[in-house]
């Protein structure tokens, strides 16, 4: 399917649309309707014609989109040391094999489970012997009866 452009407006011209016209020199011109045929035979400027084609390139209209697209940046991957940790630590410790990870983890948390048996083992103080004391009566609690202020009777004042 061949798609012809409109020699006035620029837009496409699909088959079996738009007009041939043929000049006395042999020049052909195509166009979409009789409205870009008029507008040529009045002999008017497509780039002054704000619905053209020739129009929206020259006054930049419909790139927005475009040059927002080619502006966005892409973000880069890159690897450099954290506090604490230097780039070659971060990159051994990604490098090692699953069995060394698992074996060394289980190292730390064996020492911190000792470390922290010991910690409470310090903290702690040993029971005190036990000693004969002699079991006091309980004393019986009498209750004191208050009296309740009277209650107040009547509305705003």
């Amino acid at each position: 399917m061949k798609i012809g452009l409109c020699a006035y407006s620029g837009y496409k011209i699909y088959p079996g649309h738009g007009k041939t016209l043929i000049k006395a020199d042999g020049k052909t011109y195509t166009f979409l309707n009789s409205k870009c045929e008029r507008a040529h035979l009045m002999k008017r400027n497509p780039r002054k014609v704000t619905w053209t084609i020739l129009y929206r390139r020259k006054h930049r209209k419909g790139q927005e989109e475009e040059t927002t697209k080619k502006k966005t940046r892409r973000t880069q991957k890159f690897q450099r040391a954290i506090v604490g940790a230097s780039l070659t630590d971060i990159l051994a410790k990604r490098n090692m094999k699953p069995e060394m990870r698992k074996a060394q983890r289980d190292i730390a948390i064996k020492a911190a489970k000792d470390q922290k048996k010991a910690a409470k083992a310090a903290k702690k103080p040993p029971p005190p012997p036990p000693t004969k004391t002699k079991k006091q009566p309980k004393k019986v609690q009498t209750k004191s009866v208050q009296q309740k202020a009277a209650p107040r009777v009547g509305g705003k004042r």
